[in-house]
């Protein structure tokens, strides 16, 4: 089980050039028609028409020839079907309904963080001008997408395919599979598996540099008047990272994030921080460590999830 990268995802919405030109406006780049890149990967978020919104297309990376082998014979014991050759695989998630391709390769490595210089007790590394952020006057560069999280009443079953099929890794479990954090990066998740009312897109997460990043972006997004905020700014307790999150214009609940939690020992993460029982409010289960502590109801169910049963619905899916 060797997937090591997710390379960039499709999201259908009803008007998909609103959703591009708003990104094009806050920190993303146009590299084709209807397809938003980032200075370091060119190709990160593809846009598609479709009359509900939804994750339409998972591209992953994976070490070998040799993989793409091993996930095909998965696939077929687990009744799914796919197609490939010595470098591509192709299915469909047989849950949620969206295509998943996976190519032998890996991501395009990323350029190192923008520093900023911190003053605190004792150290002086900010001398006679103001800080960084107080200057900026653009949205900041968005660096690549990071994760997706996705609802489904199928929860056992979602669990399974991307785990036990596909390959992914569990970082973090709470309650025993209520919900799974899940990597195929060594970043703590590349993709959670949560409740939901139906199968849906939960949110989609663009990293940006650090936490002045997260308040920059959040705040030049807000400017929108079709955006708004739904939770934020804090630090999540599993996975670490400062979030914000936010709804775009097509509906989507989105992610601002930076200095998420990367796993690099892979034993020694299973071994020493890895727990498949989180529970409760209390320590690395409750959703931030400062910051809001419980999200509003249309982080778990958002208004149109109506129109998204019925999408489903019509387009054969359960």
């Amino acid at each position: 089980m060797a997937l090591n990268g997710l390379l960039d995802i499709q999201i259908s919405v009803p008007n998909p050039q609103e959703l591009f030109e708003f990104w094009l406006q806050h920190g993303m780049n146009a590299t084709a028609d209807g397809v938003l890149g980032t200075p370091d990967r060119p190709v990160q978020m593809n846009l598609a028409e479709a009359p509900y919104r939804h994750l339409s297309s998972m591209h992953l990376s994976c070490e070998n020839e040799s993989d793409i082998a091993a996930i095909a014979k998965r696939l077929t014991d687990a009744g799914v079907t796919s197609t490939f050759d010595s470098t591509t695989l192709r299915c469909v998630d047989p849950i949620f309904g969206h295509a998943i391709v996976i190519d032998v390769g890996s991501p395009h490595p990323l350029t190192p963080t923008q520093s900023r210089a911190f003053n605190g007790p004792g150290q002086q590394n900010r001398i006679d001008t103001r800080a960084d952020a107080v200057l900026h006057t653009e949205s900041p560069i968005v660096r690549r997408i990071g994760h997706v999280v996705l609802g489904t009443p199928h929860l056992v079953e979602a669990t399974d395919f991307y785990l036990n099929v596909l390959g992914y890794r569990v970082s973090d479990q709470i309650m025993k599979g209520f919900a799974t954090f899940m990597r195929v990066e060594s970043d703590h998740h590349n993709l959670m598996i949560q409740p939901g009312p139906t199968s849906y897109l939960n949110h989609y997460a663009v990293e940006v540099d650090d936490i002045d990043a997260v308040g920059l972006a959040g705040t030049s997004a807000l400017k929108d008047e079709r955006v708004s905020s739904i939770i934020g700014v804090g630090r999540h307790n599993l996975g670490a990272n400062v979030f914000w999150y936010l709804r775009d214009p097509s509906g989507n609940m989105f992610e601002f994030f930076s200095d998420m939690d990367q796993i690099i020992d892979e034993k020694g993460w299973d071994r020493d921080h890895c727990r498949l029982d989180w529970e409760g409010e209390d320590g690395p289960a409750g959703f931030s460590v400062w910051g809001p502590k419980d999200p509003p109801e249309e982080f778990f169910a958002p208004s149109d999830i109506p129109a998204i049963v019925a999408g489903r619905q019509a387009s054969g899916l359960k």
